[in-house]
């Protein structure tokens, strides 16, 4: 039997904080499987250096998704370029978290980019949609899940999405559009580049709490996505997809047995 391959031919997506890193691996993934992308991103230098790597099907839009006026500009955009709009990956994401110690106003601004930008960028994209068969993929997070001394930001941001993926899912079930989220835990990026130094260090670290062996790859989170974006998805909605190699169905025990602890320990 040959090998049958997903196709989104005809299919237009916009991917927020695709200029680089995971975005732009998810941006790839849609190319290749045959739509055409809108890199929707506050880093014009990175988001056209992408589009131009993409090819024709790629275009840069400069979207801020505190600004209101950007996220109208970036879907009327998207359709004037590609004459329609058929999915939507919220990706976009600020890491910045100091935890307990944060201040309202940086409360303000990650909640702003991580969850209010892509709850209101859903709302435009949905009501631009072709239906039915729009899909809306929210990036989500192991960070949502768990918790993690020192951080407090990010994670309520990532929980509160998940959330967030289920009322949209049921509100636009109606129009003909899907709304789910995808969750990946540790992934080759740019930030995590810069905690590992190489990518062979990151896998020998992640291969502790990933059962499968290390971390992830853009490449893993694309293929989902353009999963949830294909007609083989089309009974899915309002559910979370974990990408994560294992990592959420290990305890605190890292998947040892107490006989293993305690002799470890003795």
């Amino acid at each position: 039997m040959g090998r049958t391959v997903i196709e989104l031919g005809g299919k237009v997506a916009i991917v927020t904080g695709a200029a680089r890193g995971l975005g732009a691996a998810i941006a790839r993934g849609l190319i290749d499987a045959g739509a055409a992308v809108t890199i929707a991103d506050c880093d014009a230098e990175g988001g056209t250096a992408t589009a131009a790597a993409l090819g024709a099907r790629a275009m840069f839009h400069a979207t801020d998704l505190t600004r209101d006026e950007d996220l109208d500009a970036c879907v009327a955009a998207t359709r004037a370029r590609f004459g329609r709009l058929d999915i939507l990956v919220n990706c976009a994401v600020t890491y910045q978290d100091r935890g307990l110690d944060a201040t309202r106003a940086e409360w303000v601004q990650a909640l702003n980019v991580n969850l209010v930008g892509a709850a209101l960028l859903t709302a435009r994209a949905g009501a631009a949609m072709t239906v039915p068969g729009g899909v809306v993929v929210n990036i989500g997070s192991v960070g949502g899940k768990f918790g993690a001394a020192g951080r407090a930001l990010y994670p309520a941001a990532k929980a509160a999405l998940l959330q967030f993926t289920r009322n949209a899912a049921v509100s636009l079930a109606p129009r003909g559009i899907r709304v789910l989220s995808i969750s990946p835990a540790w992934t080759w990026s740019p930030a995590l580049e810069a905690m590992a130094g190489t990518i062979e260090e990151a896998d020998a670290v992640g291969a502790r709490v990933h059962p499968v062996g290390r971390v992830g790859r853009g490449a893993d989170v694309a293929n989902a996505v353009v999963f949830a974006c294909s007609d083989r998805a089309a009974f899915i909605t309002g559910v979370d997809i974990p990408v994560d190699g294992g990592f959420s169905i290990l305890g605190p025990d890292a998947g040892r047995s107490p006989r293993q602890w305690f002799a470890r320990e003795g």
